[in-house]
């Protein structure tokens, strides 16, 4: 059973939304996210028992803003920081979505096509 789209979500669950990678090869590279709340002042999850980290749907959608800005686009931490301070980020906000939407409806595409790919060649 997965949880409501609304639901907090921990660090793990976040890593896994927003497809982060390491490049060492760690299962799980939640140190960036957390290597980001720092950078970030505007990533604030909520921190309940034994320092857990839990996320809403707000929090998720910036850490997904900076992932593809930082990874994606290769802007500098500095660079995210003055777009993410900016009080006229409304409307980029509204073009960042729909590049972000665009980027992972095209890594889907990718996906499935190399799966089709596969399944025609295992015949």
């Amino acid at each position: 059973m997965s949880k409501h789209e609304s639901a907090y979500k921990t660090i793990g669950e976040v890593v896994k939304i927003i497809g982060l990678k390491s490049n060492r090869g760690e299962a799980s590279p939640t140190h960036t996210i957390r290597y980001w709340e720092k950078e970030f002042k505007q990533i604030k999850p909520k921190i309940l028992n034994g320092n857990r980290r839990y996320y809403d749907k707000k929090n998720i959608d910036l850490i997904r803003k900076v992932h593809f800005l930082l990874k994606d686009q290769g802007m500098t931490i500095k660079g995210v920081k003055k777009i993410l301070n900016n009080l006229d980020t409304l409307k980029l906000d509204e073009n960042l979505n729909e590049s972000i939407k665009a980027y992972d409806i095209r890594n889907k595409l990718a996906k499935i096509s190399n799966m089709i790919k596969n399944l025609k060649d295992n015949k």
